[in-house]
């Protein structure tokens, strides 16, 4: 196992992060906003992280803290900024969003390191951290998918027009969702950097969109399983796909299209469906096909008796 782990370390490193980066897409997706605002928050954490760390001498953590912050406030005021689109308009505007943050980048001199970027940004970040901070991630996603706020959300998603009827407030939903999304993506791109110890423009371009969405196609966008789904598969899939050269693009774009058009809903689609299916059939299932022991439960009546046996 120990020689597995140092074999593949960086690869379990990236797994973390790419988890991260997959939710900062899914969340806003989940509550019904087409946004990839989260690749330019990745920008955002990836660069302000490194700033603190190599030129100011501030503890990795601290950093992450601060460039995550400053994330959730540039992703409230973006959402203020396009609340007023909706689909294929509120996509490309995110996409834009992500593209400024990589010119600010190549064009922030010595800041920013121009188009060679950083270098040296020594950090004390462990994988202790990275996983910390994506079992974080993902336990804080799991909540909103639950109980009250997830029925909530999931209603803003299918029908905002009757969840704001009965109360539920759509824009801030939907506000909240760029907010989180703008914190999760900062922290990847935090951990990203810090844990390279160096980052560039070419680390936040649009091939970090494609990979962004990629994984939430295939993985599944209604639940954070689906995100970290495709986070895994997408991390592991390219150094088992090297030896085809340039045709690894290919096979990529094959299994994006195939999980477009057959699977829409992502793989964990596939699994929720065939459990709710199964749910169904079971309880249509007529009640000589239920076992003795499930009938005698269905049937109970408090004192010891049943809606079948005399009284």
């Amino acid at each position: 196992m120990s020689d597995f782990y140092a074999a593949n370390l960086v690869l379990i490193q990236s797994m973390f992060i790419g988890i991260l980066l997959a939710l900062s897409v899914q969340v806003p997706m989940r509550a019904g906003v087409f946004s990839f605002a989260g690749a330019g928050s990745y920008g955002i954490g990836a660069y302000v992280s490194a700033i603190l760390v190599l030129k100011t001498g501030m503890p990795s953590l601290l950093a992450i803290l601060v460039a995550g912050l400053i994330a959730m406030m540039v992703g409230l005021l973006l959402g203020l900024l396009v609340a007023h689109l909706g689909g294929l308009y509120l996509a490309m505007a995110t996409v834009s969003f992500d593209l400024i943050i990589s010119v600010l980048a190549i064009n922030g001199g010595d800041l920013t390191g121009g188009v060679t970027g950083l270098f040296g940004v020594l950090s004390d970040v462990t994988i202790f951290h990275l996983l910390a901070l994506a079992l974080l991630g993902i336990v804080g996603v799991a909540l909103t998918e639950r109980g009250r706020v997830g029925r909530r959300v999931d209603a803003v998603r299918d029908d905002p027009e009757l969840a704001q009827s009965v109360g539920i407030s759509v824009r801030r939903y939907r506000l909240a969702a760029f907010v989180i999304s703008g914190l999760l993506g900062s922290v990847a791109g935090s951990l990203n950097s810090l844990v390279r110890s160096t980052i560039s423009p070419s680390d936040i371009g649009f091939s970090l969109i494609v990979l962004a969405l990629t994984m939430i196609i295939v993985g599944g966008a209604q639940s954070w399983k689906g995100a970290v789904i495709g986070a895994v598969i997408f991390t592991w899939l390219p150094p088992l796909l090297a030896g085809l050269g340039q045709l690894q693009h290919v096979v990529y774009g094959l299994i994006v299209a195939a999980a477009a058009i057959f699977v829409p809903g992502g793989l964990y689609g596939i699994y929720s469906e065939a459990r709710y299916r199964r749910a169904r059939s079971r309880r249509q299932a007529p009640q000589s096909d239920v076992p003795a022991h499930e009938q005698a439960l269905a049937i109970s009546v408090p004192g010891g008796t049943t809606s079948g046996s005399p009284t």
